[in-house]
């Protein structure tokens, strides 16, 4: 318990009696450097720095751009900016884009279909080919279900 008392006390007649930290004032360490907050033009800066670096060029006149995901899934681009460099083997898309189902961009991309995406697309083609036999099926049921046939005369009932 002497270590303890002894100690405030030494605290107290050193530093005016409160154990607190300051901040700033006569006697405090000076700061090693300023601080850099970073920011989001910074991160475009450097981007653009790299890539001049690799030596892009820009790809003028491309309307639009897909990029065909694994899961049957498309980035489509529209009127994007991109830039190349064949040496690097580099090639940056960069502009408004848009994660649609491939089967929502079907008629227009057939061109742009290569062979492992024709494979989802005959499985597309199967479900949607399973779904109507199912939904004419349904119909067909509907159909039968709409006017019950007459099993005994109406008219008598509503004569009593």
């Amino acid at each position: 318990m002497d270590v303890v008392e002894a100690r405030e006390k030494m605290i107290a007649r050193r530093f005016g009696g409160v154990q607190q930290s300051r901040t700033g004032g006569k006697g405090t360490v000076r700061r090693k450097k300023k601080t850099m907050h970073k920011t989001a033009t910074s991160d475009d800066k450097k981007l653009g720095s790299t890539l001049k670096k690799l030596g892009v060029t820009n790809i003028p006149a491309i309307e639009e751009v897909n990029l065909f995901a694994v899961d049957g899934k498309v980035i489509h681009f529209s009127n994007p900016k991109v830039q190349a460099s064949i040496a690097a083997n580099t090639y940056v898309i960069s502009g408004p884009n848009d994660v649609k189902q491939l089967t929502e961009l079907l008629p227009g991309i057939m061109n742009q279909l290569g062979p492992d995406n024709m494979d989802h697309l005959k499985q597309i083609a199967d479900n949607m080919t399973t779904t109507k036999m199912v939904s004419s099926s349904e119909i067909e049921a509907e159909e039968d279900d709409d006017v019950p046939d007459l099993i005994e005369n109406f008219e008598d009932v509503s004569k009593l």
